[in-house]
């Protein structure tokens, strides 16, 4: 049996549709048309303990009505979940105990006050022995390195400080599982790196099970092994990011330095290019058109000065899966 079982959940939402100006606002003041949205459409997947998984899609792909399902907000329409034995809506009082939330443009901390306080708030409300709480808090303020920051009221952090104050909130009752919804959104570099190397860390030594959704995939790459991707309500891909790197492992990226505007490409195996500051950036399939060949072809319409070539990066399988997919 597994930790997380997700069996054929959907959802629709009924969504009020009304047409442009002031007769058809008056109208739908009267009566209101509606349409059916399939937020989420058969839905199926399962997750060990201690898996970290990224489950990632366009924007309406459906990934936020799958975490709000997983986390007990949202009842799906059909379908069953069971996570650790428990059903998220139902068994909602247990369930919560056992899960931490954090979402990346919502916030848990009380605006005004410092995150010391909400931390010593939630404390009360998840029962916490006082010993445990002390422990756990005085760990995750030294791992996210918010020594500095805990006793600032809320509104005063910049993003980076917040987000961190925010997974030591999630953390302080040791959660089984983690739901990250853009956990690095907006942070600098430094930021990004304390919130992944954490992550890692509780993962390893905690054996917390973490879904993960972003539109970041450098997050996805440096943390999941295992990707799971949705678009238009509905799994496309679930398996190895190792795996969807290698679908398009025959494509490479060349970045080509010139003076030169470029017209008229239409080279088979030539898949995409654009314009940059420096010249123009191609994918190109090598199993269809060698680098040799492009570069001899190339050189008859531009002057070439420099040429940089590499592999192509998570974020440019991600584009090519969803264009794949017509997401």
């Amino acid at each position: 049996m597994s930790f997380i079982e997700v069996k054929n959940i959907s959802k629709t939402f009924k969504v009020a549709k009304r047409g442009s100006g002031l007769k058809n606002g008056i109208k739908s003041f009267f009566k209101r048309d509606y349409i059916a949205i399939d937020a989420a459409s058969d839905i199926s997947f399962e997750m060990d303990k201690g898996e970290i998984v990224g489950y990632i899609g366009p924007n309406g792909a459906g990934k936020s009505t799958t975490i709000k399902i997983l986390s007990g907000i949202l009842v799906p329409d059909s379908g069953t979940v069971k996570v650790n034995g428990l059903v998220p809506w139902v068994d909602r009082k247990e369930y919560v105990s056992n899960i931490g939330v954090v979402f990346g443009q919502r916030s848990q901390l009380w605006w005004d006050i410092p995150a010391i306080d909400t931390f010593d708030l939630l404390k009360d409300m998840y029962k916490i022995d006082e010993k445990a709480y002390e422990k756990t808090k005085n760990e995750l303020i030294s791992l996210l390195k918010i020594e500095d920051v805990v006793k600032v009221p809320v509104r005063q952090l910049s993003l980076g400080q917040r987000m961190r104050c925010e997974i030591a909130a999630s953390l302080l009752h040791k959660p089984k599982i983690l739901f990250l919804d853009e956990p690095t959104i907006g942070l600098d570099a430094v930021s990004k790196k304390i919130v992944r190397d954490f992550i890692k860390k509780i993962n390893k030594e905690e054996n917390t099970t973490i879904i993960l959704t972003t539109h970041d995939m450098s997050d996805i790459e440096a943390l999941a092994k295992r990707i799971i991707l949705i678009g238009k309500g509905k799994i496309l891909y679930d398996g190895t990011l190792q795996k969807l790197k290698n679908r398009y492992g025959n494509n490479k990226k060349v970045v080509i330095t010139t003076q030169n505007r470029l017209s008229n490409i239409n080279k088979k195996g030539i898949i995409s290019h654009k314009k940059n500051e420096i010249g123009y950036e191609f994918i190109v399939d090598v199993n269809i058109l060698t680098i040799n060949e492009f570069l001899k072809y190339l050189g008859t319409k531009i002057e070439i000065e420099d040429v940089d070539i590499d592999n192509v990066g998570i974020d440019d399988v991600i584009i090519k899966t969803y264009e794949e997919y017509d997401l």
